[in-house]
């Protein structure tokens, strides 16, 4: 299994999460402005994350050239939002526990948790290449460049 890797400025949030986190059973753990992911495998052609998003928080509106995502909510509500890029026909809904949704490669989505909980959802993510620089940006709460 590969080393986990932790970058030197998440250490400081890594630090205040709760202990069930903590864990050293991760690939790899990412802090980012809207919460946290965990890799739990990382194989060619896909990779398998459990992510999790802080209460009225949410990911960028973005896309992947080089792969397709199925999320599985675990706990809390998801609020997902996907726009199709050729007209920007937009579809909202919402995720409960136990449901799951297929956003296909090249199609704008975001993940929100409007909730009071933690969202957790695993997600699977399958394509060509599944690194984290494969996101082109739209809009961001973070003003993160894509």
């Amino acid at each position: 299994m590969p080393k986990k890797t932790i970058k030197e400025g998440d250490k400081k949030i890594l630090e205040s999460l709760p202990e069930e986190f903590k864990e050293d059973k991760y690939i790899e753990v990412g802090a980012r402005p809207w919460g946290v992911y965990y890799v739990l495998e990382d194989s060619p052609n896909y990779k398998v994350k459990k992510i999790v998003v802080n209460p009225g928080h949410r990911l960028s509106l973005q896309l992947h050239k080089h792969r397709s995502e199925h999320w599985i909510v675990v706990s809390g509500n998801a609020s997902v939002v996907v726009r199709n890029c050729e007209d920007e026909a937009k579809w909202s809904f919402d995720l409960p526990p136990n449901e799951s949704c297929f956003i296909p490669m090249n199609v704008k989505h975001r993940l929100a948790n409007f909730g009071k909980i933690p969202l957790v959802i695993v997600e699977v993510q399958v394509g060509e290449y599944t690194g984290e620089d494969d996101i082109e940006r739209f809009e961001d709460d973070y003003s993160r460049a894509s």
